[in-house]
């Protein structure tokens, strides 16, 4: 309840406690000089001194509502943008049936590494975090404002062994992703957290997937970017090494990933339903890239000018009791009160 501007009544014993406290002490004022005059003649105590008491009363009363301050502090919160980016390093991603912007027959992963660098671009002030996903998901780089750093790792992506694969499962990034969510959110509440993931879609893997839904908790928005083509291609045999490119092999069957059904050259495809699937348990959406499209239009464009710094002011409150002045007017109450009952009872000795 505003009295004045800037003063409020905050009863510390709440308004319900504090108001029978005080509607008691307001009916004590009362009594009290009704009752003096019905005892006029047959008291002691004269008017200045019932008006004392009753004073002092109302004094207390008004302590019990608590007359309060009331100011205001302005703060200034930054709200960051966080962007993880995962990239599917699966051997389907060296199929070369991609295309980004100008560039075309070029091999999903090379999509995918441009894809990133535009990324870059279109979040000027973002920190990123880096993963690659193929039999397990690995955080390469934590939130970092250094886009060179992120440049770096998308150039330096390489397809995982053919060796080593054991099928493409697209919840590979799903732990990692959860943990360095989560640390994020907690550490910076008010920070918008992003998600790029960039695959072909294919899910080979005899193990179910699981539903990237657990991320909404942490998500602000996610992006599905799907790389590859329906038609497909054959997936050349990636080597244990890290040098060379993809689709640089020499010609012969024995150079391509085959199908143990029927021991011909596997042709892999991106798979849109999968995609589209992921996007829709993030909440999220999915956009091909493909040729004559690049991140600079569609749906990234526009997130990216949503998503960037912003200063956000939040105006607080406070309550700040202001008891002492009336406390000090009853202690000087209580103080004549106690003289002037000492000089009373002196006379009637």
């Amino acid at each position: 309840m505003n009295i004045l501007n800037g003063l409020t009544l905050d009863p510390s014993l709440g308004w319900t406690g504090g108001g029978i406290l005080t509607a008691l002490l307001l009916l004590l004022a009362a009594a009290i000089p009704i009752t003096h005059h019905r005892a006029k003649g047959h008291t002691d105590a004269g008017t200045l001194a019932t008006v004392r008491r009753t004073v002092m009363v109302l004094v207390l009363a008004l302590m019990v509502l608590t007359p309060s301050v009331v100011s205001q502090t302005t703060n200034r919160a930054i709200n960051a943008t966080d962007v993880y980016i995962a990239v599917d390093v699966t051997g389907s991603m060296a199929v070369k049936d991609a295309a980004y912007g100008d560039h075309s027959d070029i091999s999903r992963l090379e999509a995918a590494r441009l894809a990133v660098d535009d990324l870059t671009k279109a979040y000027p002030d973002a920190s990123f975090a880096a993963l690659r996903f193929g039999m397990s998901g690995t955080l390469d780089l934590p939130l970092t404002p250094d886009d060179r750093a992120i440049g770096n790792w998308s150039r330096g992506l390489r397809t995982e062994p053919t060796s080593q694969s054991a099928g493409s499962n697209l919840d590979a990034p799903l732990d990692q992703l959860v943990i360095s969510m989560k640390e994020t959110r907690q550490q910076h509440p008010d920070d918008r957290i992003l998600l790029y993931l960039i695959t072909d879609g294919e899910q080979t893997s005899s193990h179910p997937r699981r539903s990237f839904s657990t991320l909404r908790a942490y998500l602000d928005d996610a992006f599905v970017l799907g790389t590859g083509s329906a038609t497909g291609g054959r997936i050349p045999v990636s080597q244990d090494t890290l040098e060379g490119t993809e689709g640089t092999h020499p010609e012969g069957d024995d150079q391509w990933v085959k199908d143990p059904q029927t021991g011909q050259p596997g042709i892999s495809t991106m798979d849109q339903k999968n995609l589209k699937a992921l996007a829709d348990e993030m909440s999220g959406s999915f956009e091909h890239l493909d040729k004559g499209r690049t991140l600079d239009s569609g749906t990234t464009a526009k997130a990216s000018k949503q998503y960037r710094v912003t200063t956000v002011t939040k105006i607080r409150r406070h309550v700040t009791p202001l008891i002492w002045p009336l406390a000090l007017v009853e202690v000087i109450l209580l103080i004549w009160e106690l003289a002037d009952w000492i000089r009373t009872s002196r006379r009637l000795l």
